[in-house]
């Protein structure tokens, strides 16, 4: 049922750009539990669009209000951590991951999470991919996913209008529930990252995109901690995050990235080892903060009057500007 398929597809989108909200505005909020209540009434209020078939844009502009409301204070040294590895474990909350974003938060961190709208693009990619690779075979290709029979450039010419419609409906949505200057994750790009190191053609898990975060995330400074997590007897990312990602450590030695597994009983020692690490991360952004603060001639107290009250805003989220950490990307300025 198409229509079936095009709604689940928007819940999934307004899902994660709800998400992506959350996880910016949560570590920063002055009271302690209006971004959770926020967001519970924008869940009811999308859901409730989305089940008698109302305009889902009024919902989401509704949400935008709501979450305009929640004071903030970005000008803090809180370090930022994403969250890569296996997909089930790294976007589930809840007991599947031992809590582990709400665990980072707890611990004062910022936490960027991988969203399901990004995973859609890569099986996108690798669509593509794989068409072009298989296009150039000698004979017909008439094995399972092979392309006898097929229009090949019909094929190609969907997977592209699919991409493109993808991301035009996820903007779409994120700038009317505010979520500003938010970039999906460039799949080409993170591909030819990865592709020294963990090739292409090689499936499994998420594949080549967990070596290609982790590189683009500590070349691009795009958080300041990475963690890894994946199920306990998961081999792909077993193999990605305990084999390849040392190598790539080794060669970005600047990196603080933490591999863990799940399993039933594994949730004190896994939460010790993430505040092994997550303890370099903390000191990497006040080192930070502290260095874009003596750049600007500004104590802390100052950059608070400097900068006036639009950084309480909860919506106001800075561009990256070459730097991990949310209030220094905030003090550093255009």
């Amino acid at each position: 049922n198409p229509r079936l398929c095009f709604a689940v597809l928007k819940a999934v989108i307004a899902g994660d750009v709800l998400n992506a909200n959350g996880y910016r505005i949560r570590p920063y909020e002055v009271v302690q539990g209006t971004t959770e209540k926020a967001l519970a009434d924008g869940r009811v209020w999308i859901a409730s669009a989305l089940k008698k078939r109302t305009s889902i844009l009024v919902a989401m502009w509704k949400v935008r209000r709501r979450l305009a409301r929640v004071e903030v204070d970005r000008l803090q040294a809180k370090p930022k951590v994403s969250i890569i590895g296996e997909f089930w474990a790294m976007t589930t909350e809840g007991d599947g991951n031992y809590h582990l974003q709400k665990f980072l938060e707890s611990e004062g961190a910022e936490v960027d999470v991988q969203l399901v709208t990004a995973w859609l693009l890569y099986n996108i990619w690798i669509l593509r991919y794989d068409t072009r690779k298989r296009m150039t075979l000698r004979g017909e290709d008439g094995s399972r996913f092979g392309l006898a029979g097929v229009n090949i450039r019909k094929r190609l010419i969907n997977l592209w209008l699919a991409e493109v419609g993808l991301k035009s409906v996820f903007k779409l949505y994120a700038n009317f529930m505010g979520l500003s200057g938010y970039h999906l994750p460039d799949q080409g790009e993170i591909a030819r990252l990865a592709k020294e190191h963990y090739p292409n053609e090689l499936r499994g898990g998420e594949g080549h995109m967990e070596v290609g975060k982790l590189i683009q995330t500590v070349i691009k400074k795009k958080a300041h901690m990475v963690v890894s997590v994946k199920p306990f007897g998961c081999m792909p990312s077993s193999g990605v995050s305990d084999g390849v990602q040392s190598l790539i450590t080794k060669k970005h030695p600047e990196a603080i990235f933490c591999a863990i597994e799940t399993s039933g009983d594994g949730a004190v020692n896994v939460q010790s080892r993430v505040q092994m690490f997550l303890f370099k991360a903390r000191k990497k952004a006040r080192e930070e903060l502290d260095q874009v603060l003596q750049r600007r001639g500004w104590s802390l107290e100052k950059a608070r009057i400097c900068l006036g009250s639009g950084w309480k805003r909860a919506l106001n989220y800075p561009k990256h500007r070459g730097l991990a950490g949310t209030g220094a990307n905030v003090i550093q300025g255009d």
